[in-house]
């Protein structure tokens, strides 16, 4: 099958040949259709996350068909349309056993612990717990938009941030998945400010529903600028980008008793930022993070897709080929473009 595949971190992407996956025992070959290109992939391919061992196909924001199955798998069969959280729990551990798969101690994670989805096809384990059977009616496209950003964004706002119908949420950078956060906290009836850098991130923001926006730039006092767009603070704010800066600023820009969920990955220097914790216990502030989702939450997000108040695959800025993903994926620093890169030609 073709992949593309790295040999060194922050080193050249290529795409190849390379020896189709075996199903285990309890797990399936899926035959890829769409793949996303994340943040997350760029931070392995850049060498963040320890648990990838070289050479590396990564991805994992994707959508397919089964097309082999272990001997021990029984939920599933040939044919059956799928996709993956991009954290899948062994089922077997404490964090599993209480339905919190995705902090599993044992995650097999596609596209970090094992081989991903940029390639023709990728093998999964655990199939019977962390399979998602996607809805006749969504396109692979889509399903792959729902990626690790869009449910990452989802169990953020709803389950960690629990938002409520009109608190203010500040969306601190407008990425993919900072728009799904815009997008999720709109559908809930909360009031939205998108906080980017970019113009142009700033403005799908506002086409989005975002009820203010901020176009900021260096020094300048992010957080007291949302406190006074929002009349004393944010209720929640998410730190949708992984910086120290956007970090503090998430957390400064809180009123009193507000909450702060990190979903932007913090590596590097970047992993453990100063915390105002002055601030956090006058205020009485919440910190909180949030680390994919569980196989069991989708149903949820299905039902407020078929509501028609969610549209993942609204969010697909364009659609590029196996080879322009290996391009794309050492240039995702750069930021060059608005909504989510989704790989669909193989």
């Amino acid at each position: 099958m073709k992949a593309a595949i790295y040999a060194k971190f922050s080193g050249p992407v290529e795409v190849v040949e390379v020896s189709d996956p075996v199903p285990a025992v309890d797990g399936v070959v899926v035959g890829v259709r769409a793949s996303g290109l994340c943040l997350s992939d760029w931070h392995g391919w850049r060498g963040s996350d320890p648990d990838i061992t070289l050479p590396h196909v990564p991805g994992h924001e994707f959508a397919g068909v089964v097309e082999e199955i272990g001997s021990g798998v029984e939920r599933w069969k040939v044919g059956d349309r799928v996709t993956v959280p991009f954290v899948s729990g062994c089922g077997k551990c404490r964090e599993c056993r209480s339905g919190n798969q995705q902090v599993c101690d044992r995650q097999f994670q596609p596209g970090f612990t094992h081989w991903g989805s940029f390639a023709e096809r990728v093998g999964l384990r655990y199939a019977d717990l962390n399979l998602v059977r996607l809805p006749d009616a969504m396109t692979f496209t889509a399903a792959a938009s729902l990626g690790c950003r869009f449910v990452t964004a989802f169990r953020a706002i709803v389950a960690q941030g629990r938002v409520a119908a009109g608190e203010w949420v500040a969306v601190h950078g407008c990425g993919g998945v900072g728009l799904s956060a815009v997008t999720i906290a709109r559908a809930f009836g909360a009031r939205v400010i998108g906080i980017d850098v970019h113009e142009k991130k700033v403005a799908e923001a506002r086409r989005l529903g975002a009820e203010h926006v901020l176009l900021v730039g260096d020094g300048e006092d992010v957080a007291g600028r949302i406190r006074e767009e929002t009349d004393g603070g944010a209720h929640l704010s998410v730190d949708a980008l992984g910086s120290r800066e956007t970090c503090l600023n998430s957390i400064r820009c809180l009123r009193k008793r507000g909450r702060h969920i990190q979903v932007g990955l913090m590596t590097e220097d970047a992993s453990a930022p100063p915390l105002p914790m002055d601030r956090i216990l006058a205020h009485e502030l919440e910190i909180r993070g949030s680390h994919g989702i569980q196989a069991h939450a989708y149903p949820a997000i299905f039902a407020m897709m078929r509501e028609g108040r969610l549209d993942p695959g609204g969010l697909v800025g364009r659609t590029i080929s196996l080879e322009e993903a290996a391009a794309a994926l050492p240039a995702m620093d750069r930021f060059e473009h608005t909504g989510m890169t989704v790989i669909t030609r193989f």
